[in-house]
């Protein structure tokens, strides 16, 4: 659980020991970020006397705010006398509100310990006590306050495939005060802090000896918006004078990154902020500075990056067509030609993965995978990849009915992650419609991926998509779901035959090739930041529910499969 899942349990935890050693029959329980439904003592009323109206009814647990899992129905609940109140079927969460009764209290807290979040963990001991829950939710939190509940079991019910919800995720921008500079010397905690303002939802260019021209432009001359609101650790910017800065941005906030605090120097200017490497607390230091909530995830601690050399702006031109994009603060998508291009940091490999026929397909370095994710509308079966003749892996999809779906498919992951080195795969994908192909780095918390996608509607042509969010292991930014998709011309049908496909990511650069030759690039804000995570490696085979992007499932050519004839890593 997150540390406010773990906080939330115990809260509930300790009211339960309380009850349980009181003279009071049944207690109401509230969060701290609640409303009351108009009409609640009404409401209220009501459901007290349905339950008291026979003296023997008694109940452990009543709920009076509650939600349903997406796939249940709620008008399927088995309603007692009148319509105001029902026994649950398993597949509630939301504990903001409920009467527990004393009795109730003692045999939760029998059960103890409590796994996951408090409000899902409930639903587990549903069969143990007497479960009731008013027909309308009439305690409901509060819209105008955030909850921090991240709830981190719902990726595991994603792959268990028991919750399909796939909404957008969104991030909503605060009012951010901009533009916000960053100088320090070495050493001294820059990379963290330009992490934290890109969590905090700045957009954020930093690490550079100079500004992109198309910003220096921008910069100075105030006529267009500039593409950045925040700015850390830029050389050329470094040599200023505070005051110069200020004419330009009379409303700039400034921040001065220190090894160590020290104690002489001024830290009440509400326009300069000196944040020190040891400060117990550099989110409270900064949150306030900023006027910004403060975050539930952990500060961004890391080592500083090497600064990177500024190379002038090169136009590409690519076969290729732009999709829409996520709208997130660190997606750049306003403009046709726009990025960060460096000297190339060439990232050494040392060591090389591979798996292919030499290597007779040994599997002792990947896990099968027996899952699924919420847009897949099949779950992995670990029995769906085959090696065939002239060792191939051959990877099925085929019409199986299981508990949460209706079709079974295959996918292959790495058991260790990997931080940049060139990942190549030699195959043949599926041309059914509604199925894609997927060549793939991919992490959660936070969600960061670099894609090649081969759609079964066309495969005359691939997908190229990168995902990013900031943050640090175990950060809780899922944000977007479209991602920056660029659709690639192949020239030919890649269903006819092998091909090998290439990604090449290093920490400057993402380089996309296909037989050896290069078909797309993009740099640091192109348009994103290029992911800095260590990352799984994937090959699968699976069964989109978007018919917009992959088309509508051809049955009639069920089962499919897509062919692998080799796999490299070099890292």
């Amino acid at each position: 659980m997150t540390p406010q899942e773990i906080a939330i349990a115990l809260s509930h935890i300790e009211i339960w020991k309380l009850i349980s050693k009181s003279n009071i029959n049944y207690a109401l329980i509230l969060e701290d970020d609640v409303h009351f439904k108009y009409g609640f003592s009404r409401e209220i009323d009501s459901i007290w006397k349905q339950l008291t109206r026979n003296q023997n009814e008694e109940f452990d647990i009543l709920f009076l705010s509650y939600e349903y899992v997406k796939e249940c129905n709620a008008n399927q609940n088995q309603v007692i006398n009148e319509e105001v109140v029902s026994k649950p079927y398993k597949g509630i969460w939301n504990a903001s509100g409920y009467i527990l009764s004393k009795e109730g209290a003692q045999k939760i807290l029998s059960m103890l310990p409590v796994y996951g979040p408090v409000d899902l963990w409930l639903n587990l001991v549903f069969d143990k006590l007497n479960v009731y829950i008013a027909n309308d939710s009439i305690i409901r939190q509060r819209l105008d306050v955030p909850s921090t509940n991240s709830y981190s079991i719902m990726p595991i019910f994603s792959q268990l495939g028991i919750y399909t919800g796939n909404d957008q995720s969104t991030f909503k921008v605060p009012k951010l005060k901009a533009p916000v500079f960053a100088f320090g010397e070495p050493d001294s905690g820059l990379t963290a802090i330009a992490n934290a303002l890109m969590i905090l939802g700045y957009t954020c260019c930093y690490n550079l000896d100079k500004l992109p021209e198309s910003e220096e432009e921008k910069f100075w001359d105030r006529k267009g918006k500039n593409f950045f609101n925040a700015y850390v650790n830029i050389s050329s910017l470094a040599s200023l004078k505070i005051d110069e800065i200020r004419k330009l941005y009379p409303e700039a906030k400034f921040i001065y990154a220190r090894k160590e605090k020290n104690i002489e120097e001024n830290a009440s200017n509400n326009d300069i902020l000196n944040l020190s490497k040891d400060c117990s607390d550099k989110w409270g230091e900064l949150c306030r500075f900023l006027y910004l909530e403060y975050p539930a995830i952990p500060f961004p601690e890391s080592e500083d990056s090497d600064m990177l050399e500024l190379t002038p702006y090169k136009k590409r031109t690519f076969k290729a067509q732009k999709m829409k994009f996520d709208d997130l603060p660190w997606i750049i998508s306003n403009q046709k030609h726009f990025g960060i291009q460096t000297t190339d940091s060439g990232n050494e490999c040392s060591s090389i993965l591979s798996l292919n026929k030499e290597t007779k397909f040994g599997l002792n370095k990947w896990r099968l995978r027996d899952d699924t994710f919420p847009s897949n509308l099949a779950i992995f079966s670990p029995n769906n990849i085959n090696n065939i003749e002239n060792n191939v892996l051959e990877l099925n999809f085929n019409c199986e009915k299981t508990s949460v779906r209706s079709f079974t498919s295959a996918a292959l992951v790495t058991k260790e992650k990997y931080l940049f080195g060139k990942f190549s795969v030699e195959l043949r994908p599926t041309n059914v419609s509604g199925l894609i192909t997927g060549i793939f780095l991919f992490r959660n918390s936070p969600h960061q991926e670099i894609d090649i996608e081969f759609l079964g509607k066309d495969t005359t042509k691939m997908l190229i998509n990168v995902f990013f969010n900031p943050g640090v292991e175990g950060s809780k930014m899922e944000y977007g779901y479209r991602g920056t998709p660029v659709i690639i011309d192949l020239g030919f049908d890649a269903h006819e035959d092998f091909h090998l496909y290439e990604i090449q990511w290093q920490n400057n650069l993402i380089k996309w090739y296909v037989d050896g030759n290069l078909v797309y690039e993009r740099g640091i804000w192109e348009p994103t930041p290029i992911p800095y995570l260590p990352m799984e490696f994937n090959v699968n085979l699976w069964h989109s529910q978007s018919k917009e992007l992959a088309g509508a499932l051809k049955k009639d050519a069920i089962p499919a499969k897509s062919l692998v004839k080799s796999i490299k890593i070099r890292y």
